[in-house]
């Protein structure tokens, strides 16, 4: 028998969607002692945390697991079964749709997978917690938004500091306006572990008996096995992940945007940089198997705010000159009066730090997987510290900052691009970036070559490039039949 598409279930059950829609503040029949019941789907890794998260909170029962790899399942699973707690276990997402008695998912796959499981979920009346970024590319990241709209779907994005009230202070005091205006924001997401210096080279293989590669392909091209995409270095390759800038890079690429005042897209970027990694016996120097820059440096125009974005993957490792370089992942805040760093306003001119402004902050309540799950019972999405609309803008600047680069053209090392020359802290991260290759991997960029993207001009209101249909194309992909991304939700 032919498995229905998530296409041919929302058709066949649209008079019953519209009926549940309907029914009541929570669109469906709740769970006993009107417990919230949770699916989690894409367990290996932060999927852990979510299940975690869920667990231990009054109200809410997780009550499905899905994932690819059926060794994984069963691992998860295993706690549950001991505690004598029912959970189902599911292969296949579409499956799990099907399942009246599921409230909401929370979505922990690889990036490709984030917005079709959220507009799916969406879709059968579940609201959804995904994980960052809620997009692999910027007109996934509209439709999730449209779908949530839609549907009247709860949407939390899993970029954290959205909960947390230091942020929002720091925020709030840039828009106070006491300090003048905001001429950069910038944000660093410089760390070091899996993937960021070398993953070598893994061949061409089957794929183990225990996943299917199949629906772990899901959106994306199909293409054969190798031992570089499952289960975590799939965010070094184009087709799956979006690099550091969307991974650790997206949750300060959220504060960085949430600090310029009105900043939704920016109206210019331009991105540079290379994946310089420790040389493989056998293969070329600095190279190994993934396709994603690990130093990388972004500029975008928000109209006379500067966003900057470093990245630096060599780092918490000694290199050739036997140092290690620190890794960063912060923001700080340039005004006209002096900068905001680590929570102090530090003036021009002065070196004591003040504190910063009394300024009103406005949030939900709890972390933010308790605010999800407070917004799913009141059903008030302006209760929610992370929304998808938020989300999307987020994800979008990481999205734009690699098509500029992924346009790009290798250039002599020496090259200097003006936007260097934009503002200090722009020319400092570059500088960072070359003495950090020089003294890690012992190359000299002068001596070398690097990827330079073009200035790209972008149409904030449209969501598209201007006069750049090479770019464009780059909004979005081809989806693989049955896993497509809709352009009607």
């Amino acid at each position: 028998m032919k498995r229905m598409t998530r296409r041919d279930f929302i058709k066949s059950t649209a008079a019953a969607g519209v009926a549940l829609t309907l029914a009541g503040p929570y669109s469906r029949v709740r769970g006993a002692n009107n417990d919230i019941r949770v699916a989690v789907m894409g367990i290996k890794g932060r999927g852990g945390d979510h299940i975690s998260a869920f667990h231990k909170m009054d109200g809410v029962r997780i009550v499905a697991l899905c994932d690819v790899d059926r060794n994984v399942l069963e691992s998860r699973a295993k706690p549950f079964k001991d505690r004598n707690e029912k959970v189902d276990t599911y292969v296949d997402i579409r499956k799990l749709l099907d399942d009246k008695n599921i409230d909401a998912v929370s979505i922990a796959t690889p990036n490709h997978w984030h917005s079709l499981g959220t507009i799916w979920a969406c879709q059968a009346g579940k609201d959804v917690y995904v994980e960052k970024p809620c997009s692999h590319n910027v007109f996934e990241g509209r439709k999730c938004v449209e779908a949530a709209e839609k549907y009247k779907r709860i949407v939390q994005h899993g970029t954290q500091s959205r909960s947390s009230r230091s942020w929002a202070k720091q925020v709030a005091a840039i828009a106070s306006g006491k300090y003048g205006k905001l001429l950069v924001s910038k944000a660093w997401a410089s760390k070091s572990g899996q993937g960021r210096w070398s993953i070598g080279f893994k061949p061409i293989e089957d794929p183990p008996e225990n996943v299917d590669f199949n629906i772990w392909l899901g959106p994306a091209p199909k293409q054969p096995y190798h031992g570089n995409l499952v289960h975590y270095n799939w965010h070094w390759f184009w087709d799956f992940g979006n690099g550091e800038i969307g991974n650790q890079g997206v949750h300060q690429m959220d504060i960085a945007r949430w600090a310029i005042p009105g900043g939704a897209l920016p109206k210019s970027v331009i991105s540079m940089g290379g994946r310089w990694v420790n040389s493989t016996p056998g293969y070329p120097p600095f190279t190994d198997q993934a396709q994603t820059p690990n130093c990388q440096l972004t500029v975008m125009d928000f109209g006379g705010t500067l966003l900057v974005f470093e990245v630096i993957g060599l780092v918490q490792k000694a290199g050739v000159d036997g140092k290690k370089y620190p890794s960063k992942v912060d923001n700080e805040f340039y005004l006209e009066e002096g900068v905001i760093r680590d929570g102090k306003f530090y003036p021009k001119g002065k070196d004591v730090a003040e504190n910063l402004a009394d300024v009103d902050v406005k949030m939900g309540p709890g972390d933010n997987f308790a605010n999800f799950i407070h917004c799913v019972r009141t059903r008030s999405r302006s209760d929610l510290n992370a929304d998808i609309t938020e989300a999307h803008l987020s994800a979008a600047c990481c999205h734009l900052g690699n098509i500029s680069y992924r346009l790009g053209e290798q250039v002599p090392g020496t090259t200097r691009p003006d936007v260097l020359d934009r503002h200090e802290e722009v020319a400092k991260s570059w500088e960072t970036i070359t003495q950090t290759v020089k003294g890690t991997l012992g190359l000299d960029l002068s001596k070398s070559t690097y990827q330079l993207g073009p200035m790209l001009k972008f149409d904030p209101k449209a969501e598209r490039f201007v006069g750049n249909a090479q770019a464009d194309l780059l909004l979005t992909r081809p989806y693989r039949e049955p896993f497509v991304v809709p352009q009607q939700v």
